[in-house]
């Protein structure tokens, strides 16, 4: 595998993500505006969710393909056996992200969506562990600043997973809105569940910044 080739992916995924947050976080404002119809909000949904599918495909592939660079480079001491196991764990998970996608509102996705969601849990845990073992045995992880990006990388995971658990009240409340029209109530749980969300969205353009930077090697 082309290592040119993988950096030039690992950038646009970091594009995809940052830039597709963007524009579900701009969406989002419209989805909760009590002064436009319901119509448009609709319409506004309709875009976040689009914007949403850049960074929630961009999030696998990231990481698989900045840990094949750094085995390539021999900064990650591992068997080529546990970057195939990465690399099909990558595939599984952009995989999930499109049935997810193209289903959505059918029976079945609710327990993809349930697996899914434990699933991104032990990526937290597996990849914290994994980092933390190579900051104490440099014949792990070479380089240190290999590890704090994968620490990183575990935090906007964990962030997303806040965001999923702050957003269950929104889904029913918008449809409540969609079928019966608004009402104060409903625009209040929609509200309220968004700004619930924010701070996590934050903490993760700050983490796709941070590891920006120390990809690049401008910290550390």
């Amino acid at each position: 595998m082309d290592y040119l080739f993988l950096k030039y992916a690992h950038i646009i995924a970091f594009v995809y993500w940052l830039g597709g947050d963007l524009g579900t976080f701009l969406a989002s404002n419209y989805v909760v505006n009590r002064d436009i119809g319901t119509e448009s909000r609709g319409v506004a949904l309709k875009i976040m969710l689009a914007c949403d599918q850049g960074p929630k495909l961009a999030m696998p592939l990231i990481i698989t393909l900045g840990l094949q660079m750094a085995y390539m480079t021999g900064l990650l001491a591992v068997p080529a056996g546990v970057m195939i196991a990465a690399w099909l764990v990558s595939i599984y998970w952009f995989s999930v992200v499109m049935i997810l996608h193209l289903n959505e509102g059918k029976a079945f996705t609710a327990i993809i969506s349930k697996i899914d969601f434990y699933f991104r849990i032990a990526v937290v845990v597996i990849l914290l562990l994994w980092a933390i073992a190579g900051l104490m045995d440099n014949s792990l992880i070479r380089a240190d600043w290999v590890a704090y990006k994968m620490i990183v990388f575990a935090g906007l995971v964990t962030c997303g997973i806040f965001i999923r658990i702050n957003l269950k009240p929104f889904i029913p409340a918008f449809v409540s809105l969609m079928k019966d029209g608004a009402s104060d109530e409903l625009n209040d749980t929609l509200m309220a569940s968004l700004m619930r969300c924010r701070p996590y969205v934050w903490c993760i353009w700050g983490g796709l910044f941070l590891n920006a930077a120390i990809g690049v090697h401008l910290l550390g």
